[in-house]
């Protein structure tokens, strides 16, 4: 069983055989059968026709942030720790700061590269 966060309250056992009671008796909610099961489809199926299309789309759209154009590299890189501190201190987005400033860096030194 995992461990639990601090604080969590767990049901007696008298307290759950309550709630499992409760639940058996829920004439709206009743517990799935095998033929419930092999009825069941997606929700991609059925919404649009509950919903309608629009809506529908709304509601299935991909979790989290879309993928950028341009993805960056994941490297692992070393900055003494002045730079680190300057950076971290500007708040969060540091990172993309430091990003910036190396791209403003290559942008006026071009002529350096061969």
């Amino acid at each position: 069983m995992p461990q639990l966060k601090p604080g969590t309250v767990l049901p007696t056992p008298a307290e759950d055989a309550k709630i499992k009671r409760q639940m058996r008796q829920d004439s709206q909610n009743p517990e799935w059968t095998k033929k419930d099961f092999a009825r069941a489809r997606p929700a991609s199926d059925v919404l649009p026709g509950i919903v309608g299309e629009e809506a529908a789309q709304k509601l299935l759209k991909p979790r989290g942030r879309p993928k950028a154009e341009v993805t960056k590299e994941r490297i692992n890189i070393r900055l003494s720790p002045e730079v680190v501190a300057y950076f971290k201190a500007s708040g969060s987005g540091w990172q993309t700061r430091i990003d910036a400033a190396l791209r403003q860096f290559i942008a006026e030194h071009r002529h350096l590269v061969r």
